[in-house]
């Protein structure tokens, strides 16, 4: 017995599928419903029902190389027309329930379609320096230690606050300036030190969807950030895995 992996939708128009291969090893295919193509591969039943799919998300290792396949397939399919990726993991039962969904979705799909438009994404992280200046004299000394070791506390903690506000303000100013010449932004969370494997700190972790006719702009911008001493991290072109990304039907 098979199932039916959901990897994108695209506007019609290539009619090739993606050279593959697929999550499960198989070679991506077509399913055509009206002005939209649905992504596809035909998976094992036994590897990508309910309960496989449930235990798979146990196991880091196999939820790597999925995500890995998934996302190659996307990549290659998104070269040539609008593509909307789906989540991991989005099985049907055949290729009817498929055609079904998109018939059911079509003005949805379509809407998304469209915005994505000869538009791709990139990924920018932002790093700088938010370390704590040291102070440029020591706390008035006091006769009490106590009262010094608090005094020393109270600058530090202070210093500490003012670093922090001034790599939150970069943050939303980069941000802002980017998003200014993108036509979406999706900001999220700076990841940890211990995950960057910087020394900086991250204050922009962001991705933007660009138009591909204004992409010199785009970096022109960012060569600006790096003017002002941060530090820059690129990725992409991508499919807009974050703005034409559906959930679930």
């Amino acid at each position: 017995m098979s199932l039916v992996w959901l990897y994108a939708v695209r506007l019609g128009g290539a009619d090739r599928p993606p050279a593959g291969p697929g999550v499960d090893g198989e070679s991506p295919r077509l399913v055509v419903e009206g002005p939209l193509v649905a992504v596809v591969g035909t998976v094992r039943e036994e590897e990508f029902d309910e309960a496989a799919l449930a235990r798979a998300m146990e196991d880091l290792a196999r939820i790597e190389r999925l995500a890995r396949a998934h996302h190659a397939v996307i990549v290659e399919a998104a070269g040539e027309e609008p593509t909307a990726p789906l989540r991991l993991a989005t099985v049907y039962r055949d290729d009817e329930a498929v055609a079904r969904m998109l018939r059911e979705r079509a003005v949805e799909f379509g809407t998304v379609l469209e915005r994505v438009r000869d538009r791709r994404e990139w990924g920018v992280k932002v790093y700088v320096d938010a370390k704590p200046e040291a102070p440029a004299e020591a706390p008035a000394s006091s006769d009490r230690p106590g009262t010094s070791y608090l005094l020393r506390r109270r600058a530090d903690r202070d210093r500490g606050a003012q670093a922090r506000e001034r790599a939150r303000a970069v943050a939303d100013r980069l941000d802002e300036g980017l998003a200014q010449v993108a036509a979406g932004a999706h900001r999220m969370k700076p990841q940890d030190a211990r995950l960057s494997g910087r020394e900086q700190e991250m204050v922009l972790n962001a991705t933007y969807l660009v138009d591909t006719d204004g992409e010199d702009e785009f970096r022109a911008a960012l060569a600006a950030v790096e003017a002002e001493g941060a530090t820059v991290e690129l990725t992409g072109p991508w499919p807009p895995f974050s703005f034409a990304t559906l959930g679930e039907p």
